[in-house]
């Protein structure tokens, strides 16, 4: 490598610096960046530093160049790791991955579309027309993401407000077969497409400073972008209804950030009419239901009761950020999702098509420090922070430790392990993440400098975290408002402000069942989660932060099972300039991207090491004493022949269980007498085996094919005419065939015989459901809901007789009259509809006293009465309290407990009656309350208790057992015990 570049251009790669220190390092790199070579390596790991002006250094010629050719036959470039990652992948079926980091502004998208444009280019050398199409569509993505998830900023003007990790997908032969995108958005509304047709039908019109989200005006170029986009968009797949809904989506947006509110008397107005149309007219809804989800909050009351809750005039505008935010956040994860559609590996069978494996590449937002730092510099550099982990696990630690584990003598270096910065920001119970989200899980108004109080509390002692409380003479920060936490990559401060509010979920739930009552489909789509009802109970979301960190921790995940390859960027100075390289920008940039660290170990160590079996496997054909196989002792022994036939014994070194090699020039060598001689050998093997292995096959598959073909007819057609005999009567049986046993079906048969199957249950259902008359479908339902609850564990409840549910109207003839007197006093009181059970109980107190008494269920309260008092009513329950669980036992008594919220249980022993002296009323009791939970509250009994034991709290704060004895005579007897 060092004969291609004259020494003019400095060094090209940093392992080959005379001494190891910042300014050797900065002064080859200031060097080469003057002389227009922007790329340095650092053994394998490309050092790229933003040229800011295009190079000629990326067409067709130079990617032929460093097609199939080893990582150091030429010069530093994108396209040589992009090589050697693609390489590694094809040659020895593993998965890779590229790691692009760096600040923003260092490079890092224009490096990712450099890598992707070179894997397309050396893929599909036969140009099959559905490689190049997945070729052409993950190249198209790239246009579409950046142009809803980049954002021109201060310090980069195409800076990615979103990481991406795209995983490419490719066939044994090593053509991409597809590919999953990830998307990690953090900021919202931050896109650059420009809707610049179609305006007078999305209200909108040219000027982009008429409106606040693009007030600081279009870039001279965003028509020509746009063209781009919507042509990408095209190639993609998308349709055209699809990009008419984007457009509206992001008009709708457009006029959102417009909308103004004012104070009227008490109530808060919208000033100007025409936009609320407008939206309306784009979301597809109606105008007055997005006039009160702007001016209003419905809120549920605990008894189910729905109000509307007017907002102040800082409420509303806060309403109206986050439907801004939400529609653009939702519309991009929507986009990313249709691009997975589209991209994604189908109908894959590893048996046809061999082994799938996937090359990685990592396009993230860089360690960020502005002057004023808020919550997403802390979720970018948390984000950071794990990568820098990762690049220490792999890169550096790994390497030492595998020399040490090897027993090779090397130098020890040290580095610096940032574990303790990430347990600080993602450790359960005690980071900063848990902090923010258990203050935004309390109850009550709970302000920043609340939660910085509760940081100071939690991680005053923690070495790499403070604030202005726990130094009061660093007077850099404020009081309640700053904390500064010691990153790998620097000191940042970052402000409280608008830390828990950025946290939470800032979208009110109108919104969100707006947005899903939609009639536009693709809208609607975005918006699963509007289906819940106002009263329905959801669970809360999590927040934003821990979103987040699930996320990366992930990611991390997906990256530390791949080898990787590193490519690191860095910003020549502030102010985009092609001449200009700040020292001290690079210097610090050096520093948190561990450069000097990579360059100790890449010095000391090797750059090549594999296990002598694998070596052995792939170059034992270079040497004549180890082809075909070796007959030494072990295979160390053979590696050890194929080094002193070629006289590489100066630059290898002997591990336990690997060889490692120093140089590349050696691995380069063998790789070259290897490519010479594979074609020999391969023609030698394929003209023995593909005649042998044509007839074997031809052979075998003449013989597969009669017999699979003769033996599936005789099945497909036994397993009919089966069916068709043991079925042919059962519209004469009495139970219509349900004692007929299925025959078992052929597995291509399996989802006929499925759906033949249900067929034939819906026909004898309807058979059986037709002749029973309506006035008894109540009844059926009951013992239904009856038969699901108990779930057989009684064996007799009832089911063979009438139920007639009101048993005190007819059970007693003296009493009935005063019953039914009684009851139409409570009717009139209460207004309850109907009945729903009646009977003559006996009640078990604290004392294992017993009385009778009289109970009365009905559609609003229960009742227990006094019998012997004209069923004076002594206790009413609202039915609603009950919780929806019931106790009963597994035997024949008639013992029952209601369940109540607050505890206060209903515990009573059913009277058979004096005309039923036999009967069994606890499935009818069951049934009748799980029916009617489930048809007016559609929700049924969460819980029926079955068992010997009922627990019961008779009293306040007492919980008791009632255990069921059986006397001699079968009489059941309850005992209580605490």
């Amino acid at each position: 490598m060092a004969e291609l570049e004259g020494l003019h251009f400095g060094k090209s790669d940093f392992v080959l610096l005379d001494e190891v220190t910042m300014e050797q390092f900065l002064e080859n790199l200031k060097l080469r960046f003057e002389e227009g070579r922007i790329y340095t390596f650092i053994g394998e790991v490309v050092v790229s530093v933003n040229p800011y002006r295009q190079m000629d250094i990326y067409g067709n010629d130079v990617i032929e160049a460093y097609r199939g050719r080893e990582l150091y036959e030429n010069p530093p470039h994108l396209y040589a790791v992009a090589d050697a990652a693609y390489k590694a992948m094809k040659r020895r079926a593993k998965d890779t991955c590229i790691v692009i980091s760096g600040e923003s502004g260092a490079g890092k998208t224009e490096a990712s579309k450099y890598i992707m444009q070179y894997i397309a280019a050396i893929t599909n050398p036969s140009q099959r027309q559905e490689v190049e199409s997945v070729k052409s569509v993950l190249l198209k993505s790239n246009c579409v993401l950046e142009a809803f998830g980049n954002a021109k900023t201060n310090r980069n003007d195409n800076s990615s407000r979103f990481g991406k990790y795209m995983d490419i997908n490719f066939n044994f032969n090593g053509d991409p077969t597809g590919g999953h995108i990830n998307n990690y958005l953090l900021e919202k509304v931050r896109g650059r497409v420009c809707v610049c047709d179609l305006l007078k039908s999305l209200h909108l019109n040219k000027d982009p400073t008429d409106y606040t989200y693009t007030s600081q005006g279009a870039s001279t170029d965003d028509r020509s972008h746009h063209r781009a986009v919507m042509s990408a968009l095209k190639v993609i797949g998308f349709s055209q209804e699809e990009i008419n809904s984007i457009y509206k989506i992001l008009a709708t947006i457009l006029h959102l950030g417009n909308l103004k509110f004012e104070n009227e008397a008490e109530n808060v107005q919208l000033v100007g009419g025409d936009l609320v149309m407008h939206i309306s007219e784009l979301t597809g809804t109606e105008v007055e239901s997005m006039r009160k989800a702007l001016l209003y909050r419905t809120v549920a009351t605990g008894g189910g009761e729905v109000i509307e809750k007017g907002h102040s005039e800082q409420e509303a505008s806060y309403g109206r950020e986050a439907l801004a935010k939400a529609l653009y956040e939702r519309l991009f994860g929507w986009i990313v999702g249709r691009i997975n559609s589209v991209i994604e590996v189908k109908n894959y069978n590893p048996a046809l098509h061999g082994k799938n494996t996937v090359i990685g590449v990592l396009d993230i937002y860089g360690f960020e420090i502005f002057d004023n730092n808020s919550f997403e510099q802390f979720c970018i550099n948390y984000c950071n922070e794990k990568l820098q982990q990762l690049f220490i696990e792999l890169i550096l630690r790994q390497e030492q430790d595998e020399y040490q584990r090897e027993g090779i003598t090397w130098q020890h270096i040290e580095y610096f392990n940032n574990q303790i910065i990430v347990d600080l920001v993602e450790q359960p119970h005690k980071g900063i993440i848990s902090i923010l989200d258990d203050a935004c899980l309390t109850v009550g108004k709970v302000t920043d400098s609340a939660c910085l109080d509760s940081m100071n509390d939690k991680l005053g002692h923690h070495p790499h975290f403070t604030s202005r409380k726990l130094t009061p003479t660093d007077k850099t920060m404020e009081f309640n408002r700053h904390f500064r936490i010691r990153h790998y990559a620097g000191d940042v401060m970052y402000s409280v402000e608008g830390f828990l509010d950025k946290n939470k979920d800032p979208l009110f739930q109108d919104f969100k069942r707006l947005m899903f009552n939609s009639s536009d489909p693709i809208l609607k789509e975005m918006w699963p989660d509007g289906k819940l009802s106002i009263t329905e109970v959801t669970k809360r979301p999590l927040t934003a932060a821990t979103l987040f960190k699930n996320s990366i921790i992930a990611l991390v995940d997906k990256l530390a099972c791949k080898e990787p390859y590193y490519v690191r960027c860095v910003k020549p100075n502030e102010v985009k300039s092609p001449m200009l390289f700040d020292d001290a920008r690079c210097q610090h940039q050096v520093a948190y991207l561990g450069l000097l660290e990579n360059v100790h170990v890449r010095r000391a160590g090797f750059a090549y090491r594999q296990p002598y079996d694998r070596f052995l496997q792939r170059y034992k054909m270079t040497c004549e004493y180890t082809w075909p196989n070796h007959l030494m002792g072990s295979d160390r022994e053979a590696v050890e022949a194929i080094v002193l036939q070629h006289n590489f014994e100066g630059d290898v070194a002997y591990g336990h269980t690997k060889l490692f090699v120093r140089t590349p020039r050696t691995l380069f060598t063998l790789e070259q007498e290897r490519t010479a001689l594979i074609p020999i050998l391969v023609l030698f093997l394929q003209k023995v085996w593909r005649g042998a292995l044509a007839r074997m096959r031809c052979r075998r598959m003449r013989a597969i094919y009669t017999i699979m073909g003769c033996y599936k007819r005789y099945k497909v057609k036994a397993h009919f005419w089966e069916v068709e005999r043991r079925f042919a009567n059962v519209r004469n049986m009495t139970d219509y065939g349900k004692s007929v046993e299925w025959p078992a079906p052929p597995a291509s048969l399996m989802q006929f015989h499925r759906i033949t199957q249900h067929l034939y249950r819906r026909w004898k259902a309807r058979q059986i459901i037709k002749n029973i008359p309506p006035s008894d479908m109540a009844e059926v339902r009951a013992k239904v809901a009856a038969l699901g609850a108990l779930s057989g564990e009684r064996t007799d409840w009832g089911f063979g007789r009438s139920w007639e549910r009101d048993y005190l109207a007819r059970d007693c003839p003296l009493t009935s009259s005063n019953f039914v007197r009684t009851t139409k006093d409570l009717k009139n009181k209460d207004q309850y509809n109907q009945i729903l059970f009646s009977g003559f109980v006996r009640m078990l107190n604290w004392f294992n006293n017993t009385k009778d008494r009289a109970l009365l269920i009905t559609d609003k309260h229960i009742y227990r009465l006094e019998p012997k008092k004209h069923f004076k009513v002594q206790k009413r329950i609202p039915i609603e309290t009950v919780s929806r669980t019931l106790s009963v036992t597994s035997g024949t008594d008639q013992m029952v407990v209601l369940h109540t919220v607050s505890k206060d249980d209903v515990l009573v022993h059913l009277q058979r009656g004096q005309l039923g002296p036999n009967q069994d009323r606890i499935g009818e009791l069951v049934g009748t309350l799980c029916d009617h939970f489930s048809a007016h509250t559609h929700v049924l009994p969460s819980k029926i208790n079955v068992s010997v034991q009922l627990f019961c709290p008779m009293r306040l704060g007492d919980d008791v057992v009632l255990c069921v004895v059986f006397a001699a005579n079968q009489r059941a007897e309850p005992v209580l015990s605490p």
